[in-house]
């Protein structure tokens, strides 16, 4: 008997993905994968394990979620990425918990494999975010990138974790760089935040000390430096595409 819950997915040219997140969720009730346009093989792999698959122009990932979350049929739902899965003992929990919830939303901890390594500390893990939530109690925020949901009131939590199949290759993690830190430099203008020298100059070093440090990423030996620095350089990129807009706009 399938859970009356239903889950959302985000796509975009995620055929090495989709099909073992789908398969991961194949106990839900309702799932709608909302994607944007591929060009490979993800919405023909989405179409074997569901009927609710909708192509659309991107508007935005908080966008697509929205329109995602119209298309369920059940009032809880859990929202996942393309390169997440549900283990069978989250799926149990999740599945005990519907029948008595005590929360209208639950936050669960994501442990990421990046660089085929479990990353364990660097501020990632456990890194608890809201995935299974009441769907006329939320909303999700407007940022262009790293979107959330926003829910007024207490957030249960969740026991098991959320797997997290993040950047295999250095080629995948400087791609999505690329992306992001464009997406977060409008998201700062659009919050009135000016370029400043100091910021960008203080920032980078502050985040691969407070990941690698006060995180604790040595622990996670050589994957943790590699982490930490990157996402320094994450950090400058976002504040100097801030800069470079700013001086577009003269």
């Amino acid at each position: 008997m399938k859970s009356p819950l239903s889950v959302i997915i985000i796509t975009r040219n995620e055929e090495r993905n989709i099909a073992e997140c789908l398969r991961s969720v194949d106990w839900a009730g309702d799932i709608v994968v909302v994607d944007a346009d591929s060009s490979d093989k993800t919405v023909e792999l989405a179409r074997k394990s569901t009927e609710k698959v909708f192509v659309r122009k991107w508007e935005g990932y908080a966008a697509a979620k929205a329109f995602a979350m119209s298309q369920t049929s059940n009032e809880w739902v859990l929202w996942l990425d393309a390169d997440e899965r549900v283990t069978p003992d989250l799926r149990d929990e999740i599945q005990s918990l519907l029948a008595a919830p005590e929360f209208r939303a639950y936050e669960v901890a994501r442990r990421a494999y990046f660089l085929g390594k479990w990353i364990r500390h660097c501020g990632w893990y456990p890194g608890y975010v809201i995935r299974l939530f009441e769907k006329k109690s939320v909303r999700f925020s407007d940022s262009n990138v790293h979107e959330s949901i926003v829910f007024q009131g207490s957030v249960g939590r969740l026991s098991n974790d959320l797997l997290h199949y993040t950047d295999d290759t250095l080629f995948h993690y400087t791609a999505k760089l690329n992306r992001y830190t464009s997406l977060a430099a409008a998201d700062l203008k659009k919050k009135g935040t000016e370029f400043s020298l100091l910021g960008v100059v203080a920032r980078p070093p502050f985040m691969f000390f407070k990941m690698y440090i006060l995180k604790r990423g040595f622990l996670d030996g050589r994957h943790g430096l590699v982490l930490s620095l990157l996402s320094s350089g994450y950090v400058f990129t976002k504040y100097a595409k801030l800069w470079q807009g700013g001086r577009a706009n003269r």
